[in-house]
């Protein structure tokens, strides 16, 4: 029985994948959208546990290039244009799989399980009660300690009309680092001629499970050569959930209206950062529209010029400032990665729900699809 209830849901993930790349043409190789003068490259980037891991790069008709690998579903590198037009890199990460490898605070790669906090890595579902890897002091966090940023998803390249961009799929089995059911998860990245990377991520189980899928990419718009303190940020979001000591919430949802949380409005990330403890590392209850994507956060860099705007379906966003980057990475280039050299916009769902009633529900049970789209758009305030 275990076999063909794995076996159906095998084949319902293949109709979703399926069902998410329509009519698009799918290549192994390198290729070209002549009209919208877009391509995808693909090269081999090393092996993990006997398995291939690739680099892709895409690149839009703007000249706009989005490098992903299919270890840990990564974004490695985003190349857009400064008010100058000089082209330069707003990602934080390494110029090798090699780094990755290593101990690395999730650089732009899909994080689950369970994106964010778990208290004491423990939760209650239907009278049993779950034991999760521990690796963050006494939580668990980002899907424990080998979570989906250290696995190799299968991979799929798409070249049509919407653009360029890989389906990435991932069977999570029953039981790994504590969670119950075997997931099936799809993420879709499409780089598109409007200079949006679109990121669309879906899954489905066999048992009820707990989950929040989220991409960790850290940005830095002066390309990592300050820190992040002279960026504005604006944040869509009257309320954000208040936590304790261990980042853990404590279930009380906060108005931001006049503290240091309050960027409603734009400010520096470094205006008021000294008035709270650690720096910014919390969730952000967004306000949401009636619409399907609402504008998310928006950050820009006085110094490039540059900005990104973030819309998603998601009910939150983690506004992180790099507090933990402590000088010892060294990135791409050779960069040292200094405290608040990059910041994260984790568009997900509030930490610590399963143990937080009053949170909305994370909960997947098997027939329901987990599907939550995040938007990148980039672009430039010339001078």
């Amino acid at each position: 029985m275990k076999k063909i209830i794995q076996s159906l849901f095998a084949l319902a993930i293949l109709i979703l994948f399926l069902q998410s790349c329509g009519s698009r043409e799918i290549k192994k190789e390198a290729s070209m959208n002549d009209s919208l003068k877009m391509s995808i490259m693909k090269e081999n980037w090393g092996k993990v546990d006997n398995k291939d891991v690739f680099l892709y790069t895409l690149k839009n008709k703007n000249g706009i290039v989005v490098k992903i690998t299919n270890y840990g579903g990564i974004i490695t590198s985003i190349l857009i244009a400064d008010a100058k037009g000089k082209m330069g890199d707003i990602v934080l990460g390494y110029d090798s799989l090699k780094g990755y490898l290593a101990a690395t605070p999730y650089f732009g790669a899909i994080v689950g399980r369970y994106a964010n906090r778990i208290a004491k890595g423990t939760f209650r579902l239907e009278k049993k009660v779950y034991k999760l890897a521990i690796n963050n002091g006494n939580n668990s966090l980002h899907g424990g300690l080998k979570g989906f940023d250290k696995v190799v998803w299968e991979s799929q390249e798409i070249n049509d009309s919407t653009g360029v961009g890989l389906v990435l799929t991932y069977k999570s089995e029953d039981g790994e680092e504590g969670y119950p059911g075997n997931l099936y998860v799809m993420v879709t990245y499409v780089l598109n001629p409007s200079d949006e990377l679109k990121t669309t991520i879906e899954a489905q189980t066999d048992k009820p499970t707990p989950v929040n899928l989220c991409n960790h990419t850290y940005f830095n718009l002066n390309e990592a050569n300050t820190s992040v303190l002279s960026h504005r940020l604006k944040i869509n979001a009257d309320r954000y959930t208040v936590v304790n000591d261990e980042l853990i919430p404590t279930g009380e949802l906060r108005p931001v209206k006049g503290t240091p949380m309050d960027f409603t409005d734009f400010h520096g990330i470094g205006e008021r950062i000294d008035q709270v403890k650690g720096g910014y590392d919390h969730n952000y209850v967004l306000i949401k529209k009636e619409k399907e994507l609402n504008l998310a956060a928006t950050i820009e860099d006085p110094v490039s010029g540059r900005e990104v705007s973030i819309l998603t379906t998601q009910p939150g966003v983690q506004f992180y400032s790099g507090n933990f980057l402590d000088g010892t990475i060294k990135g791409k280039g050779g960069k040292v990665y200094k405290q608040h050299y990059g910041m994260c916009l984790e568009t997900q769902h509030f930490p610590d729900s399963p143990n937080q009633p009053s949170f909305p529900n994370t909960i997947l049970r098997p027939g329901e699809k987990f599907r939550e789209v995040t938007v990148y758009k980039f672009g430039v305030k010339k001078p």
